[in-house]
């Protein structure tokens, strides 16, 4: 596993820098097709709402709910092949990426709306991102002082800043290669047995997401209605 997580690191870099869009155009194009919606998914806020009816009201459950749908989605095999209006960014960028932005991104924007949170702004968007980094990159990231702060804390900033977008989405990027590299690694063992390669490329997905799912639901506190 360290093996794994050397490379992916030392891999991220160097296609983030041959690749710059992949760092800015793609990160903040999988969020907003993931609040707004894509194919025959409903936007983010949509489909939240209708956990939240579904749960009578009960937004802890309905929050639940959106994790372990997109748990769900995260370990589909072809999922992503299968939604209309990704073409164009699965030719540029590989698929997996495009999967795991985009259904991270969704699963923590439902959160955040549940939680009243306003998902057309554009530090709650910043906010976004940063959980899907997971916990232990955000700890790290905000003491060298790489982030301004943790996701609550920006997404309840007096001001956008938009210095800190850059930043925010060369740091998403950088953490979907890695993932997948690393992943990549792990199914090409996996496939000299039948199955496994799959098996372990759906677990994967899928943990990882569970677990942002949960950061985010511990981070995102509610907010107050107006």
């Amino acid at each position: 596993m360290g093996t794994m997580s050397t490379i992916s690191r030392r891999l991220a870099p160097r296609v983030t820098a041959l690749a710059p869009n992949l760092t800015s155009t793609f990160v903040r194009e999988a969020l907003r097709r993931a609040i707004e919606g894509v194919g025959p998914l409903p936007s983010a806020a949509d489909a939240a709402d209708t956990q939240l009816r579904e749960q009578h009201g009960d937004v802890e459950r309905a929050i639940h709910e959106v994790i372990e749908n997109h748990v769900r989605y995260a370990g589909a095999q072809g999922f992503v092949t299968n939604l209309g209006g990704l073409v164009t960014m699965t030719v540029t960028v590989p698929t997996n990426i495009t999967g795991l932005a985009l259904i991270t991104c969704r699963m923590v924007a439902g959160i955040a709306h549940l939680r009243g949170y306003d998902l057309d702004d554009p530090r709650v968007r910043n906010a976004i991102l940063v959980c899907i980094l997971g916990e232990g990159s955000v700890k790290d990231l905000v003491k060298g002082g790489y982030l301004p702060a943790p996701p609550m804390a920006l997404a309840t900033a007096p001001v956008h800043d938009p210095e800190v977008d850059q930043r925010v989405t060369t740091y998403v990027a950088r953490d979907l290669i890695s993932r997948v590299a690393g992943k990549r690694l792990a199914t090409t063992v996996g496939r000299r047995v039948p199955v496994v390669g799959g098996v372990v490329g759906a677990s994967a997905d899928g943990y990882a997401t569970w677990r942002i799912g949960r950061y985010a639901d511990r981070e995102l506190l509610p907010r107050a209605k107006r």
